[in-house]
């Protein structure tokens, strides 16, 4: 056995065509061989098929292991048959190769070309093929090869031949007739004058790379500029033709594929999108995730803009609509404008998409407003998609995409496929508006959970919650505030947990911890350790909690005291009106649940006029990346900044300003006496 029949056995031996071991064709009498894969790899051949051709190497490309084929088409055929399933029969097709008996010479064959499956389902193609070079007579060997000519040409627009030198096209056959360009035009290298400047220059690279470095094999992609001034992908598939092992000529030919190129990126960018989006909870995530899939593959330039009305598009006060994600190339001039329109605006301009297309930095005056107008005349914009995203029949969301310069503008299949795109996110926003829409309803429960806050003279008090942006249920965090024999007592608390149950349990303690104040507001160690004893008797709630109590009262010289107890909770930070900080930290014990008979304690500092007595929850300074005192720090500093903002405006800021988690309940109380 020589050492291609060995390949033979080592990579197709054990292959099959469905239930049929491809062994069972090796003494069959006419030429059989197996490609597959997208390089057409050589899988299999026969004996009759090595008599033919000698011994050829098994597990390469095609155009490789037949680097000798004088004939560029036959690798196109066989790619024919496997992407449209239709088989292919040549009669008295002409081969020219270097044969094992008489050296390089052209014979003539009938070849059937059939598309397969293979036994784990990957397609491939057989070719049978036998020798009928005896049987040709002169006139038969003219009309064969113009019958190869005209199948070839069926599938492959453009045929050439270059200078084995630098590569200077000599002749070609259907360039003229797709770019416009004349022979005197194209011929040598005028041809690149109708190749998209942007794939121009490494196009122009790979090409002298392939001639100066003698390979067997120059494939690429491209854009053309078809006469009617649009663009095409092409795909060049070349070899070079040796004599005596010198290479004379290249020839080669140029396949439309722009079809395939837009079904293969339309899936690749919807699979894109869905795995960008697969785990976004907020639509603003989802719309960020969108547009940098958009840009650079399709667009210039992107932005997404939120209806408000709708559970996506936000149910506060505001009519306008709200840029949530932007994104464009680095040398864009400026970002663009906000968005021009009212929430009615939107919904009836917007209702279907919308697409312009314009010389570059031309824009029609009346497309957008003035400033928009502008921005597209100052980056050359030469066209614009706006697409909708609806939620339940309204207008929630719109996506605005922009091409620039001498970039190919968008046309109605990039239309289509942001469309497509949009419907195919469609299930995730209609999640996410439920998530929301859940999310409305356990924040609306929360709050009704967290007692208003009592009015007091000379006192100013202001709470927040914040709840979990990953959660739609209703958690365990609280606060609560009320007046006891001229006191005020405060507290917050946080349960383990974040369903039903917390919140039940939440409730609960807070009920409890309220019960036992009024009982005995002098004593808030007293109060937290008779709450400990009375939840671990209860039995109904088998968790940890943590908690604060602080009781305000006026002191002997008519000065603001605090008496506080800590239950394994985050220390009070106290805000002096200079600026100085404190965190409270006397009187810290164990975490309720873990020991109802351990002993408590409690402290006394003086709260002067103008300070700020801050209680909050862990989701407000832990991270999971760094410790806990780096938080407490940053909280530090942010609050020292803000001594003398007032106190709504303060809370508002620490929501707003501090970098959190985003994976916890955030919840805060302050309290501050007039200066």
């Amino acid at each position: 056995m020589d050492s291609a029949e060995e390949a033979s056995t080592a990579v197709g031996g054990g292959a099959r065509l469905g239930a049929l071991p491809l062994g069972m064709l090796d003494n069959a009498p006419v030429g059989i061989a197996v490609v597959h894969g997208p390089d057409h790899r050589l899988l299999y051949v026969n004996a009759a098929y090595r008599a033919m051709f000698g011994s050829r190497p098994l597990g390469r490309p095609f155009l490789q292991t037949f680097g000798d084929l004088a004939q560029s088409g036959y690798d196109l055929l066989t790619g024919q048959v496997m992407d449209t399933g239709e088989p292919a029969v040549l009669a008295e097709a002409p081969i020219t190769v270097d044969y094992p008996d008489t050296g390089r010479q052209e014979r003539y064959f009938s070849i059937s070309i059939f598309p397969v499956t293979m036994e784990d389902g990957a397609p491939a193609v057989l070719s049978m093929m036998l020798d009928v070079t005896d049987r040709v007579d002169a006139a038969q060997r003219r009309q064969a090869l113009q019958r190869y000519s005209t199948l070839v040409r069926a599938g492959a627009l453009v045929e050439w031949t270059a200078s084995p030198a630098d590569g200077s096209v000599r002749w070609s056959r259907g360039w003229q007739e797709i770019t416009g360009q004349q022979p005197e035009e194209y011929l040598g290298h005028g041809w690149l004058d109708a190749v998209a400047p942007d794939d121009r220059p490494g196009l122009e690279a790979a090409w002298v790379t392939a001639v100066t470095q003698d390979t067997d094999l120059f494939e690429h992609t491209f854009r053309v500029r078809m006469h009617d001034g649009t663009y095409r992908r092409f795909h060049v598939h070349a070899v070079p033709v040796r004599e005596d092992g010198t290479v004379v000529e290249w020839t080669g030919i140029c396949t439309d594929v722009e079809r395939r190129w837009r079904e293969q990126r339309r899936g690749d960018l919807s699979t894109r999108a869905s795995a960008a989006i697969s785990d976004a909870t907020r639509i603003d995530d989802v719309l960020t995730a969108l547009v940098r899939v958009v840009v650079p593959e399709l667009a210039d330039a992107c932005a997404a803009h939120l209806v408000p009305g709708t559970e996506v598009g936000g149910t506060g006060p505001r009519s306008d609509v709200e840029r949530v994600a932007w994104t464009g190339r680095e040398d864009l001039a400026l970002t663009p404008p906000p968005p021009p329109w009212d929430r009615s605006a939107a919904r009836d301009v917007f209702a279907r998409p919308v697409h312009r297309t314009f010389p570059p930095g031309r824009p029609p005056a009346d497309l957008f407003p003035s400033d928009t107008v502008r921005w597209l005349r100052a980056n050359r914009v030469n066209s614009v998609v706006v697409a909708p995203l609806t939620v339940e029949g309204s207008v929630a969301a719109v996506l605005t995409a922009a091409v620039c310069g001498e970039r190919e503008p968008l046309d109605r299949d990039d239309v289509a496929l942001l469309t497509g795109m949009l419907d195919r996110i469609q299930p995730v926003v209609d999640a996410v508006a439920e998530f929301q829409r859940t999310k409305h309803v356990a924040s609306a429960l929360q709050h009704s959970l967290l007692g208003r806050l009592p009015e007091v003279p000379g006192l100013c008090l202001a709470g927040r919650y914040r709840s979990s942006p990953t959660s739609a249920e209703v958690g365990g965090d609280w606060y609560d505030a009320f007046t006891v024999d001229g006191a005020v007592m405060l507290a917050i608390g946080d349960i383990a947990g974040h369903d039903l149950a917390a919140a039940i349990a939440m409730s609960q303690l807070r009920n409890m911890l309220r019960a036992f104040a009024v009982d005995r507001p002098q004593d808030p160690q007293e109060v937290l350790r008779r709450l400990d004893s009375a939840v671990a008797r209860s039995g109904e709630y088998q968790g940890t909690a943590t908690s604060v109590l602080a009781r305000i009262a006026p002191g002997p010289d008519d000065s603001w005291r605090v008496t506080y107890s800590v239950a394994g909770h985050p220390p009070p930070l106290l805000v002096l009106p200079d600026g100085d900080t404190r965190f409270l930290e006397e009187a810290h014990d164990l975490l309720l649940g873990l020991d109802p008979g351990a002993p408590r304690s409690s402290a006394v500092e003086p709260l002067p006029p103008g300070a700020t007595l801050l209680l909050y929850t862990d989701g407000l300074v832990e991270h999971a990346s760094e410790p806990l005192d780096t938080g407490l720090d940053r909280l530090a500093r942010h609050c020292a900044a803000m001594a003398d903002t007032p106190l709504d405006r303060f809370c508002d800021r620490l929501l707003t300003e501090l970098p959190v988690a985003g994976n916890d309940d955030i919840t805060l109380i302050a309290l501050r006496p007039a200066p």
